[in-house]
């Protein structure tokens, strides 16, 4: 629901970016299928916050590459080199929330490493332990209504014991627009308001309104054409697998239509077609994604007339309302937040799925990220739960171009440095300087003007050192981002006991995340200045190594796209508190 109070404000909010550049990275069509046909390792669908969900169309990263290390060739952490050499901590489990998406926190390959909230009795509709949440058993989701609260039953299968039940799906907020969206349904009522009363924008909010509007309006008109041109695609695949199976072609390959011999021309004309699809990566399932991907941005994203808050049922406009939303922190998609949760936390003992980074870890579920744009609302509330519920550690892969209300988020950062708590954030997926451009949420207090004293900015690695050392997609900045880490081609868990590799700095904030609570479990004592200031200062630095310029071929040196040109290196954190 738009804010009232901001339709009264005269003036442009203070943090506002005008470059937007998130929602760009999806390949435009034609780039999709020169990618395809080429046969290159190109990323070619992501989400709405750029992470790469269909991944390269060769995945060349080596299994667990991000806990391998330079010795064995590979760009990654050193976590097994790092429990080889300094074996397990002994300390209680360090608490990291994950806010975003959702957690599947029923996971096989999770269990033992959820938070659970012993001072809360599940079902009994009664806040116990008196932090104004009732039933956050896993956690508290801030995008679902009151009446869409999850049950939690007992399951002796779990190693956790009990499991998550979801609450009422329509309860729940699933997509919701981008923050320019809001934007330009702000600025058009500010508009209209102030006309009511004889007046007329400023000479900046006019050219604001008329950028916006103009961003909007061009990729609305793409996301159209994609989906005009993808679906006649979608078509002639379809009435092409028609005719070939008639012609006995039970699968769709290369191989097999290859194979079809016929003098039918319906048939020849059908192998043509499909040859030329497949040929270019045009499976059934790309071409689906495509459309749904471009569907979303005209269905969701850039929709005016979209607004699924009603459904949290919150006073919007009050931006210190602490308590609304629900226990159900699955949610309806919460594959983004368990691949995060995955790479932190995953048991590494029990023969399953993949290895996490940290060990002694318990991970807290906090959703606040639909498919769209996150709220800054929200995003400061789910820092404030985190803190308040004893995380030392937060995780927050997300991230937009815009962040009209910075100063309630600025807040709840402040009060988890009063608090001692370490913030790690995703740079952004954008191949953009973070220096010139920024992303939000960011590391610098807006009041205060300086930088957070607890927050790490983390952008994405391959596994081999060279000119693909940062990846593609991944934002920088020699003074905004403090490191890169493994982002590329990772394997974790995705929901329904699954796996899946996704690709992003989405990816690497957990695996500095993972380091940071790994080093925490060998000395508690440490806050999170320490901390932050002992992963940047071991960060393993090649100063001269000259690489690609994200999103380019242009070669630079690695030093010049983050504090050092670095990565985040736990071996050689360890050895200076062990």
């Amino acid at each position: 629901m738009m804010s009232k109070k901001a339709l009264l404000v005269l003036a442009l909010p203070l943090s506002i970016s005008l470059s937007f550049a998130r929602t760009q990275q999806i390949p435009k069509a034609d780039q999709i299928l020169k990618a395809a046909a080429k046969n290159e390792s190109k990323y070619v669908l992501k989400n709405a916050k750029g992470t790469i969900l269909t991944e390269s169309l060769l995945n060349i990263s080596p299994e667990n590459w991000f806990n391998l290390s330079p010795a064995d060739g590979i760009e990654g952490v050193r976590t097994e080199e790092t429990y080889n050499v300094f074996g397990l901590p002994a300390s209680e489990d360090i608490i990291v929330a994950v806010i975003d998406s959702g957690v599947d926190v029923n996971h096989e390959d999770l269990q033992g490493k959820i938070w659970i909230n012993e001072g809360e009795i599940p079902n009994d509709g009664i806040d116990n332990d008196g932090n104004g949440y009732i039933d956050d058993v896993f956690g508290w989701n801030f995008i679902g209504g009151s009446n869409g609260m999850a049950k939690i039953v007992e399951d002796s299968s779990l190693k956790n014991g009990i499991r998550l039940v979801k609450g009422d799906n329509e309860a729940q907020v699933d997509a919701d627009t981008l923050e320019v969206t809001r934007e330009l349904v702000r600025m058009k009522q500010l508009k209209a308001t102030v006309e009511e009363l004889g007046e007329v924008l400023t000479p900046a909010q006019e050219a604001y309104l008329k950028k916006i509007s103009t961003y909007i309006n061009e990729n609305v008109a793409n996301a159209k054409n994609v989906v005009t041109s993808y679906s006649a695609r979608l078509n002639l695949y379809k009435e092409s697998e028609r005719v070939l199976k008639s012609a006995g072609v039970s699968t769709m390959t290369l191989e097999a239509v290859r194979a079809v011999v016929s003098s039918d021309e319906a048939v020849v004309k059908a192998k043509k077609e499909m040859l030329n699809l497949l040929a270019n990566g045009l499976t059934e399932d790309r071409l689906n994604s495509v459309l749904d991907y471009y569907g979303d941005q005209l269905q969701y994203y850039y929709n005016e007339n979209f607004n699924p808050r009603t459904i949290v049922g919150d006073n919007y406009t009050d931006l210190s309302e602490r308590v609304y939303g629900n226990n159900d922190v699955i949610g309806p998609d919460s594959s983004h937040g368990t691949h995060v949760s995955g790479s932190i936390a995953a048991v590494r003992d029990n023969n399953l799925g993949i290895k996490g980074v940290a060990t002694n870890v318990k991970i807290m579920a906090v959703r606040v990220v639909p498919n769209g744009d996150e709220r800054d609302k929200d995003v400061a509330n789910g820092i404030r739960y985190a803190v308040d519920n004893g995380a030392k550690i937060i995780n927050m892969s997300f991230g937009k171009a815009y962040s009209p209300y910075k100063k309630v988020v600025d807040e709840a950062v402040r009060y988890a440095e009063s608090k001692g708590v370490l913030l790690v954030h995703a740079a952004g997926n954008d191949n953009k300087d973070n220096d010139v451009t920024p992303s939000y949420p960011m590391r610098t207090d807006s009041l205060a003007k300086r930088d957070f004293s607890n927050w790490l900015e983390i952008g994405a690695s391959s596994h081999a050192k060279g000119l693909s050392l940062p990846a593609d997609f991944s934002n920088y900045g020699k003074k905004t981002v403090d490191f890169f880490a493994p982002g590329v081609d990772i394997l974790s868990t995705t929901p329904d006991n699954s796996y899946d590799t996704y690709s992003g700095t989405s990816m690497a904030s957990p695996t500095a995340a993972g380091v940071a609570a790994l080093l925490l479990s060998y000395d508690p004592s440490m806050d999170a200045e320490s901390v932050k200031a002992l992963m940047i200062d071991t960060s393993r630095r090649y100063p001269k190594l000259k690489v690609n310029l994200p999103g380019t071929e242009t070669p630079v040196l690695f030093s010049s796209l983050s504090t050092f040109g670095s990565i985040v290196d736990a071996f050689e954190a360890a050895k200076i508190i062990k």
